[in-house]
C-alpha cells in the first residue's frame, strides 16, 4: 500500500495550554518577568487550553493505524525555545505525541505554516490567523471561556462543525445578503447556475476526508457537521457543490437563522468554526470555538 499524505494541524502554545497567568505577567510586567516566571515554573505542568481536547482526540486517532502516523500536530510559539521549555515538559507531562515546534521569539510563526505543509493552524493570536489565512491556510482564532474548559467529552470520536458562508464557501453569497439583504440573497442562490467557490476551510475539510476514507462510515472515528443559517431554497446550492466537491459532510443543519449553540450542544462537537464573532461568542459557553477572519463580516 501506497503511504499516504498526513493530516497536519499548527497550534500556538496559548490555544493548546492554559497561559492566562504567564500572559497576564508579560503583559504588565514585561518580557524579563515573563521569561523569568516560566523557567522558575518550567516543571509545573500547565493546565489544558481551548484546543487541548481536540489535539488528544485528533492525535489518538493515529492508534488506528498499523504501519504510519495519518495525523501530526505541530507547535507554533511565539515563545523562545527558553521560555518554551515549560510547554515542552507540558506536552510530555500530558502524553501528547508533538515532536515539531518552531519558537519564534515574538515573531509570529504564520511565516512557517506553508514550510511545515499545515492543513489547519489554530492560534490566540488574531493577528497571527489572519495573516496565516491570506497565505491561503485555514485558520482560526481560538477564543477562550470563562472557567475550566471542557476537554472531555462522552465519546473518543472527534466531532468537528464548520459553518458555511466564509468558512467552507467564499464569501460571495454573503455579500449579496449583507449588501441588498435577505430577498436578494435568496434570488440570487435560486437562479445560481454555478456552484459555490470555496473558502478557507475547504483544502482542511477535503484533508478530513481523507481521514474519513479510510474507515467504514459506521466505524469512523471522525464526524462532521455543516451549521448554517441558511435554510430552503438556499440548501440547495450547498448540497450541489459538496457533491461536486466529493465532500462528504455527515450532518447539515440548515437553521435558518436559528441561533447555533443548542444544535452544538446536542452534536457534542470537540470544536466549531465560524466567520461571525457574534456565533462564537454564544457558542463558547457549550463548545470549543474558532473564529475565522474572513469574508465581507470581518471587513468592518
Amino acid at each position: 500500500m501506497s503511504k499516504k499524505s498526513k493530516l497536519i494541524i499548527g497550534i500556538s502554545s496559548r490555544a493548546l495550554f492554559n497561559l492566562d497567568k504567564s500572559h497576564e505577567i508579560y503583559e504588565k510586567e514585561g518580557l524579563e518577568s515573563y521569561r523569568d516566571y516560566q523557567i522558575a515554573n518550567e516543571d509545573k505542568t500547565l493546565e489544558p487550553g481551548e484546543a487541548f481536547g481536540l489535539v488528544k482526540k485528533i492525535l489518538g486517532i493515529n492508534s488506528l493505524y498499523k504501519d504510519e502516523n495519518r495525523i501530526e500536530v505541530i507547535l507554533l510559539s511565539r515563545n523562545t525555545s527558553d521560555t518554551g521549555l515549560r510547554i515542552r515538559n507540558s506536552i510530555e507531562a500530558h502524553g501528547l505525541d508533538i515532536s515539531r515546534a518552531a519558537f519564534c521569539g515574538g515573531e509570529s510563526p504564520h511565516r512557517y505554516v506553508k514550510d511545515f505543509g499545515v492543513h489547519l493552524f489554530l492560534s490566540s493570536s488574531f493577528e497571527d490567523v489572519k495573516l496565516a489565512i491570506e497565505s491561503n491556510v485555514a485558520a482560526a482564532t481560538i477564543i477562550s471561556r470563562d472557567g475550566e474548559c471542557n476537554m472531555h467529552s462522552e465519546n473518543d470520536q472527534l466531532k468537528i462543525a464548520f459553518d458555511g458562508d466564509a468558512v467552507i464557501f467564499s464569501d460571495d453569497s454573503e455579500k449579496v445578503f449583507h449588501e441588498e439583504g435577505l430577498d436578494a440573497f435568496i434570488e440570487n442562490e435560486v437562479k445560481a447556475t454555478t456552484t459555490l467557490k470555496e473558502g478557507p476551510f475547504k483544502s482542511f475539510l477535503v484533508e478530513l476526508n481523507k481521514i474519513q476514507n479510510d474507515f467504514d462510515i459506521n466505524q469512523c472515528p471522525i464526524r462532521t457537521a455543516l451549521v448554517t443559517a441558511r435554510s430552503a431554497p438556499s440548501d440547495k446550492r450547498v448540497i450541489k457543490t459538496l457533491r461536486e466537491w466529493g465532500v462528504r459532510i455527515d450532518e447539515s443543519l440548515f437553521l435558518g437563522g436559528m441561533s447555533k449553540q443548542h444544535f452544538l450542544k446536542s452534536f457534542q462537537a470537540d470544536i466549531f468554526f465560524d466567520d461571525q464573532k457574534k456565533h462564537i461568542m454564544d457558542a463558547i459557553e457549550t463548545t470549543a470555538s474558532g473564529h475565522v477572519p474572513y469574508g465581507i463580516k470581518n471587513k468592518q
